[in-house]
């Protein structure tokens, strides 16, 4: 277990999809602006006539196809530095033409890294041939087994289980997509960014890079709603009678609402961190409502980053909108009704803690 530990695989993942996003933005906006407007990714830009659509929707696609090699890249360099960029870089490209999706590139990218790592501490070479080693002798060495393990070892299992895969939420029922699209909806909203909700990242984001669009759009249309739906409890409570922020608290709220819009969820962890249980507990409920909404209704953002700037790239842009308010309102209700009333005496009680925090008869010159 420490061992499994000491390899930190989690944050090799996490640091090459920190480096796939960009990316999946960049190729992904330009896919859905071509397509919105009768572009074909299917263009042949060598023969006939075409539009600037078309070139926008081959330019895109063509970004998007290469996913399984930049994560295959982007682990093998987390793990293994500029050693592991070459071999995990054409791995990747094995695990595309091997139809072994990006599944096959995280694995590529762990076992190009790992061979680099270890041809480094366990070959031995006369002095005269270690200018080759960076250049020459790691790259070739680390390429070849790592492409014959690629082929023969892990591609036909890794295809079959993620056409298996594929094919099974395909044919997931109304009810069933319901459920998935809560229990989605209700691990991402629960750790505001942290390792949960990475994780549930990867897994969605494998997803979508088989052609599913909605669990990862689930994900972050919780990201976006769950800020906003803390901006809006505030005035529901209002409705109520009740004040259930502090006045720091409200101060945080003007910046966390619009880093919601634009899909960062952080901004609402200080508050969340004044009262963890009544906080996680009302994002989970929002989370869960919003991820069933938006999985049962459809909507498939084909970027899965930007907020609100994700609905104008689904299909059905009204499923994101719904599944967004239904997750806001959830929230922002939720958090109102079970959230404590914030009194005079509370607030003037946290003024004096906060004076006494900065207080200059505690500084002392030894």
């Amino acid at each position: 277990m420490k061992f499994i530990k000491k390899m930190n695989l989690k944050g090799h993942l996490l640091t090459a999809i920190s480096y796939l996003i960009p990316i999946v933005c960049g190729a992904g906006f330009m896919i859905a602006i071509g397509m919105a407007f009768g572009g074909d990714p299917a263009t042949d830009l060598l023969e006939g006539s075409y539009s600037i659509f078309d070139v926008l929707a081959v330019i895109g696609g063509l970004g998007l196809g290469m996913l399984p090699v930049v994560i295959s890249t982007g682990i093998a360099y987390s793990i293994a530095g500029k050693p592991g960029i070459a071999p995990g870089f054409i791995i990747g490209l094995i695990a595309n033409t091997i139809q072994a999706g990006f599944i096959g590139g995280i694995l590529g990218g762990f076992v190009a890294g790992y061979l680099v790592l270890g041809i480094i501490s366990f070959l031995k070479v006369p002095k005269w041939m270690k200018g080759l080693m960076p250049t020459l002798i790691i790259p070739l060495l680390a390429t070849f087994l790592g492409g014959m393990i690629m082929i023969y070892v892990i591609g036909t299992p890794i295809t079959l289980f993620t056409d298996t895969l594929t094919n099974l939420l395909n044919g997931l029922g109304s009810s069933s997509l319901l459920v998935f699209g809560g229990v989605v909806g209700l691990l991402s909203g629960v750790d505001y960014g942290g390792p949960i909700n990475k994780t549930v990242f990867a897994f969605v984001l494998t997803l979508q890079a088989e052609g599913l669009n909605g669990p990862i759009t689930a994900l972050q249309l919780v990201n976006t709603a769950t800020p906003i739906g803390f901006g809006l409890a505030y005035f529901i409570a209002k409705l109520f009678g009740k004040n259930i922020y502090s006045t720091m608290e409200i101060e945080t709220l003007k910046t966390a609402v619009p880093m919601g819009v634009v899909n960062i969820v952080e901004g609402v962890i200080p508050i969340v961190m004044n009262d963890i249980v009544r906080g996680v507990f009302a994002t989970a409920v929002g989370g869960a409502v919003g991820g069933a909404v938006s999985m049962s209704l459809g909507a498939d953002a084909t970027v899965p980053f930007g907020g609100v700037l994700m609905i104008p790239t689904m299909s059905n842009p009204w499923a994101g909108i719904l599944a967004l308010l239904a997750n806001i309102v959830v929230t922002a209700l939720t958090l109102a009704i079970i959230k404590k009333h914030v009194t005079a005496d509370d607030l003037s009680n946290q003024i004096e803690v906060e004076e006494d925090e900065i207080d200059l008869e505690d500084i002392q010159i030894s």
